[in-house]
């Protein structure tokens, strides 16, 4: 049974920065692809980063040098650092693991394809 449990967010000021943590149980997530999105009000959900088995990262091009995904496996927990904080990055943020364990390229799947999700932890940038 797969459990992804985030916290870290938080409200900040512009220019600001958070790191949001998920605790993973039920398997070894350094097994997975993980990836961490966000569901900004009015829009769809998107990702924001994304991590495979090989620690290989990626990004969308709109949020490349002020993200960074991370994964500790002894804590079995994944990481998000995000710097230079906008009003527009406030949204609920997500934590998601991929159905399947990894089996080589990169992370940067649709919402649709990451099937276990956290329940979010909010972010306010004023």
């Amino acid at each position: 049974h797969v459990q992804l449990v985030e916290s870290g967010g938080g409200s900040v000021q512009v220019g600001g920065s958070l790191r949001l943590s998920c605790v993973a149980s039920g398997d070894i997530i350094g097994r997975y692809c993980m990836g961490w999105f966000r569901q900004i009000p009015d829009k769809e959900r998107e990702g924001v980063a994304y991590i495979a088995g090989n620690d290989v990262t990626t990004y969308p091009d709109s949020l490349k040098g002020r993200v960074t995904i991370a994964r500790d496996d002894a804590k079995n927990t994944l990481y998000l650092e995000m710097n230079n904080l906008r009003p527009g990055d406030t949204g609920m943020y997500y934590c998601a693991q991929a159905g399947r364990t990894w089996n080589g390229g990169d992370c940067q799947y649709s919402v649709q394809q990451y099937d276990y999700w956290g329940q979010g932890t909010q972010v306010t940038v004023s």
